[in-house]
C-alpha cells in the first residue's frame, strides 16, 4: 500500500449493503439485457442517484456476470440460468455496495486486514522462528505485490486501458470488491483439492525467501576471540541479536510500561472496531487455555484460529505504525 497503484485495495467480512429483492423474471428494459437491467435496478433502489463513474461500472458487472453464466457448464446444464443471473448480480452489487457505504479509507483498511490475516502465516518460510516485525515486513511487501497483480488482472479481464486507474468513490469500490473476489478464488488442486488463490501467491512467496541465518550465541554475548571471528562479530546479524539481548534485560520499571503499552492496544484496537480482539487480549492476559477462550467467546476452532490472525496482525501493525515509539520503550 506504498504507491497509487497498490493503495486501492482492501474486504468487509459482515458489514456492509446487502441488497436482499424478491426474485421478480429477468424481463429487459428497452435497450438493456435482462442482467443489465437488474444490475441498475439494484444501482438505483440503493443510490437514490447517479454517481460519477455508474455506467461504466454497471457495464463491466454485466459483462462478467454474462460471461461467468456463459462459460459456466453447470450453469448451462442447471436449467436455471435466470436463478444464478440473479444470484450473481446481488452478490456482486452488494459487495460493491458495501465498500461504496464505507468510503475508500475504511474500505482499503477492511480490505487489507482481511486479506492480511488470511496470508499472514503463509508468507513466512516453513519452520522459520520470525518475530512480528520480520513477518510483518514479509507482509507487507507480499501485499505490495499482490495488489499490483490484482490491478493488472482488473485490467486485463475488464479490457481496460494498460494505465487505467480507479477514480471515482464508485469505481474505488468496484475495483476493491474485484480485489476481494480475486484473492478468494478458489484453484483446483491436485487429488481434488482446492485452495484460494492469494493463499498459494502467498506460499509461492514464502519459497522463494532465504534460508534463516545461524548465528554464534557465544560471539552474540563475548564478542570475538580470535581475528577470524571478528569479521563475523561484527555482522549486522549479530549486531541485532546482541541489541535483542539488551533490550530484553530486566527493569524494574518494565511492569508500569507493560501496562500502558496494554491500555494503549486496547483502545487502538477499539478504535479499529475490533471488539472481539479486545476480548481475546483479556483473555490471553488471563492465561486461559485455547480450549477456554473457544468456550467463553462460543467460538469454534477454525474461528478461534481465524481471530488469532487476526488479532496478531492488528497488534504487529500497531507496533509498527501507530504507537511504535512507545512500543519499543
Amino acid at each position: 500500500m506504498k504507491t497509487a497503484s497498490t493503495c486501492f485495495a482492501m474486504s468487509p467480512s459482515s458489514s456492509g449493503f446487502t441488497p436482499q429483492p424478491s426474485d421478480p423474471p429477468l424481463a429487459a428494459a428497452s435497450g438493456a439485457t435482462p442482467v443489465a437491467a437488474l444490475v441498475e435496478d439494484l444501482f438505483m433502489a440503493h443510490l437514490q442517484r447517479r454517481p460519477a463513474g455508474l455506467e461504466g461500472v454497471m457495464q463491466r458487472l454485466t459483462a462478467e456476470i454474462d460471461r461467468i453464466c456463459a462459460l459456466s457448464d453447470r450453469i448451462q446444464a442447471s436449467g436455471e440460468i435466470g436463478h444464478w443471473q440473479r444470484s450473481l448480480v446481488r452478490h456482486r452489487v452488494g459487495k460493491c455496495l458495501a465498500y461504496y457505504e464505507m468510503g475508500s479509507n475504511q474500505g482499503r483498511i477492511e480490505l487489507h486486514s482481511s486479506l492480511s490475516s488470511i496470508v499472514y502465516r503463509h508468507v513466512a518460510p516453513r519452520g522459520s522462528n520470525l518475530g512480528f516485525q520480520g513477518r510483518y515486513a514479509l507482509l507487507e511487501d507480499f501485499m505490495q505485490n499482490f495488489y499490483i497483480e490484482v490491478l493488472n488482472a482488473f485490467r486485463r479481464e475488464h479490457e481496460l486501458p494498460a494505465n487505467h486507474q480507479p477514480c471515482t468513490q464508485l469505481e474505488l469500490a468496484e475495483y476493491m470488491a474485484f480485489s476481494e473476489q480475486y484473492a478468494k478464488r478458489r484453484i483446483s488442486l491436485r487429488g481434488g483439492q482446492s485452495q484460494q488463490l492469494i493463499v498459494l501467491r502467498a506460499q509461492a512467496f514464502s519459497r522463494r525467501q532465504p534460508a534463516e541465518t545461524s548465528v554464534d550465541m557465544t560471539l552474540v554475548s563475548e564478542g570475538a576471540k580470535t581475528e577470524a571471528a571478528e569479521p563475523h562479530s561484527r555482522s549486522s546479524v549479530v549486531q541485532q541479536v546482541r541489541e535483542k539481548m539488551m533490550a530484553d534485560t530486566h527493569d524494574p520499571g518494565d511492569g508500569v510500561m507493560r501496562d500502558r503499552v496494554i491500555h494503549t492496544l486496547v483502545q487502538y484496537l477499539k478504535a479499529q472496531n475490533q471488539p472481539d480482539c479486545v476480548d481475546y487480549l483479556v483473555l490471553k492476559l488471563q492465561d486461559c487455555s485455547a480450549a477456554e477462550i473457544d468456550d467463553i467467546l462460543g467460538l469454534s476452532a477454525r474461528e478461534r484460529d481465524y481471530l488469532q490472525q487476526r488479532f496478531k496482525y492488528h497488534v504487529e501493525k500497531f507496533s509498527q505504525q501507530h504507537e511504535w515509539e512507545l512500543v519499543h520503550q
